[in-house]
């Protein structure tokens, strides 16, 4: 059966080396041994980086696709991994950005058949950011945008982004909305194990997938679609009494539409970095086979574990065949 990967992650030598110069957050340390270097968000929250992982992302043409070989992934759809270009300052992003775009261009023309990419933007710069959007598509090929959960001081929900969401929607390419560590102090008391991937990462862009859905702009861009990844952050759990609670009791936002209505019609949701069937078998009945993409999250998720998932998975093969590639080939019109 044909797979094509919604999520997987690389890192340019730029990116890096940005990433390793920077004094503030986010930054990267190195340290004197393979486990001790470390990607900061924050000064209370620290990601353990070791070797295997740093190389996998740096990687193409070697283990990566034999892997890809050996579990029958046909293609990867590669993002710039956290912590994203959103944080940064435009001078430094925007540059960065199209650095990463022309590089992922580059590896997809040298593995024809195996990669797409989303673009990487620096979107405290909203017009430059859709025009360099509109350029990634057009010119390099690109099939829609990554983006993180919070930009350090703000939430792609304010108006000053909407510039890069209705360009999306004019070019018909999705956005796929990546987590990063919380923006509220709060979450970051006890470090990486609630304010990283276990907890923080999903209550983070949960929160900015609804500051989305109440802002109004499925109103002002009915073709705009989001992509969420690990079967949709726990959203599906909520519908029934996210439309309970507002439709008796619209008091701070005016929708046209219930919430689980605007999360049906502009969401898909995908498999990465969840391998439960609970969670599974909840986003496949709320929502349908019909929104569903399967990705890994590789190489923060090992390859293997989650195509084995999937194929395992307590659904049609019918359905099956519909999660693996042909949703994502209808959605790109491939």
């Amino acid at each position: 059966m044909k797979k094509i990967d919604m999520e997987a992650h690389f890192y340019t030598t730029e990116y890096l080396d940005a990433l390793r110069a920077r004094e503030g957050y986010p930054r990267l340390t190195e340290g004197t041994a393979d486990r001790s270097r470390r990607l900061w968000y924050a000064p209370e929250v620290g990601q353990p980086f070791a070797d295997f992982l740093l190389n996998a992302l740096t990687d193409f043409g070697g283990e990566r696709l034999e892997k890809m070989d050996a579990l029958g992934v046909d293609v990867q759809v590669l993002s710039l991994s956290a912590p994203g270009l959103e944080q940064l300052d435009s001078s430094v992003g925007t540059a960065l950005a199209r650095k990463s775009n022309d590089f992922l261009a580059r590896v997809i023309r040298e593995y024809p058949g195996r990669y797409m990419g989303y673009a990487a933007l620096s979107p405290k710069d909203p017009e430059s950011a859709a025009d360099e959007l509109e350029r990634a598509v057009k010119e390099l090929g690109l099939i829609g945008w990554n983006t993180h959960s919070n930009y350090g001081d703000s939430y792609l929900d304010e108006e000053r982004y909407w510039p890069i969401l209705e360009r999306a929607a004019k070019l018909n390419v999705p956005v796929y909305l990546h987590p990063t560590v919380p923006a509220i102090p709060q979450a970051r008391t006890y470090g990486f194990a609630i304010a990283g991937a276990p907890f923080g990462f999903g209550m983070e862009t949960a929160m900015c997938m609804m500051r989305l859905i109440y802002s109004g702009v499925f109103d002002r861009c009915p073709g705009l679609t989001i992509i969420l990844g690990h079967l949709g952050e726990a959203l599906p759990y909520w519908l029934w009494r996210l439309d309970n609670i507002y439709l008796r009791n619209p008091v701070s936002a005016k929708l046209k539409k219930a919430p689980s209505e605007y999360f049906k019609e502009h969401f898909f949701v995908t498999t990465s970095g969840m391998c439960w069937q609970p969670p599974l078998l909840c986003s496949y009945l709320a929502l349908g086979a019909e929104k569903i993409l399967f990705a890994v999250d590789y190489p923060f998720l090992p390859m293997q574990k989650g195509v084995q998932f999937m194929e395992a998975a307590p659904i049609s093969e019918s359905d099956k065949e519909k999660v693996f590639h042909a949703n994502a080939e209808k959605l790109f019109g491939l």
